[in-house]
């Protein structure tokens, strides 16, 4: 009974995860560095995917708060790129080191339409 309390979907709308580490599954994910640094990626692109139920995962309650704080910097460009939900507002900092993976997982979203 204890493990169908914890259960997740088991398949999700994944736009960047199966391109980028041929996976099909967040905690496929989140078991492994590159998939933690990518999730926030997926989160921002991706308003057809449901986090909630990984919310109480450390690792996705962060890359939850990189996508909002990624998104409330560029809300206006990403809207009119992709045309998707807004996230909830976060005015804390971003790394901008991390702009090339952001410039570059929008512009593999956009050539998939």
């Amino acid at each position: 009974m204890g493990k169908m309390a914890r259960s997740r979907p088991a398949e999700q709308p994944l736009r960047l995860l199966p391109a980028y580490l041929n996976t099909h599954s967040i905690d496929e994910a989140v078991k492994t560095a590159r998939g933690r640094r990518i999730l926030w990626l997926e989160i921002l692109v991706n308003d057809k995917f449901d986090v909630s139920p990984w919310k109480s995962d450390p690792a996705v309650e962060a890359a939850y708060q990189n996508a909002c704080r990624w998104y409330t910097h560029y809300r206006r460009l990403i809207t009119s790129l992709l045309n998707r939900t807004p996230l909830p507002v976060d005015v804390g900092p971003i790394d901008f080191r991390d702009y090339r993976a952001f410039a570059e997982a929008l512009a593999f979203v956009c050539t998939q339409h």
